[in-house]
């Protein structure tokens, strides 16, 4: 039997099924949790995907924090669970303190939307095991607050324990404070990210790369030797 991997639907989520599909790719069997319900049904994992879950209201992520599902997310991620949070779920995981820090308006005061290349800076967390640290990646980037911010002391310490699991290059899109792009939890099964594998897993779609495939092809391998 294969692994469950759950995508959770907000009100104003975008990619679910975007998110979906790509667990299927990987082989996995994707099922849909919405955002009232704390039954998991039995998922193996959970991804939140991006959008703008209640309209981003009061902060990105603020509202969705509290929704019924979460009390169950945050019960089992903290048990060990895996968690990957894609944009607004990156924004939504801070805002739940499964992540530290806190994501802001992009520092150029405008919504971006392009490929961007990544450097893989952990590849031993449950979402990218299948790549090699120091790995160059491009999957798309679309947000408007996108920006992570801690303070230096958080800053200091995700560096220290490898837990920066991802950095931009080429340029910073969004004024990410060490130019970070996502992080893990020290477990390593919490990762949450503002760029979207979920978008370049098939050449015919998105960048016409398929190098954010690895993060589903990561947590079904681990999920089926485990």
């Amino acid at each position: 039997m294969t692994a469950r991997i759950g995508v959770v639907t907000f009100p104003g989520t975008l990619d679910d099924q975007d998110a979906l599909r790509a667990a299927r790719l990987a082989g996995a069997e994707a099922v849909s949790l919405w955002h009232r319900d704390k039954d998991l049904k039995q998922v193996d994992a959970v991804v939140l995907a991006g959008g703008f879950s209640y309209g981003d209201y009061l902060r990105a992520g603020a509202i969705s924090r509290f929704s019924p599902v979460m009390e169950t997310i945050i019960e089992q991620a903290k048990a060990g669970m895996p968690v990957l949070g894609i944009c607004n779920g990156f924004q939504i995981l801070t805002e739940a303190h499964l992540l530290p820090g806190a994501m802001l308006r992009n520092n150029h005061l405008h919504f971006i939307c392009r490929d961007q290349k990544l450097r893989v800076e952990n590849a031993s967390t449950a979402w990218t095991s299948d790549y090699e640290q120091g790995e160059e990646i491009q999957v798309p980037l679309k947000n408007m607050d996108g920006r992570y911010v801690a303070d230096e002391r958080t800053l200091d310490a995700l560096e220290a324990e490898g837990r920066v699991a991802f950095r931009y290059l080429d340029m910073n899109p969004n004024g990410s404070l060490r130019d970070i792009a996502g992080i893990t939890n020290e477990a390593g099964n919490v990762v949450g990210l503002m760029p979207h594998p979920e978008h370049a897993v098939e050449p015919l779609v998105g960048t016409g790369r398929t190098d954010g495939l690895g993060f589903f092809t990561s947590i079904l391998k681990k999920l089926v030797t485990a």
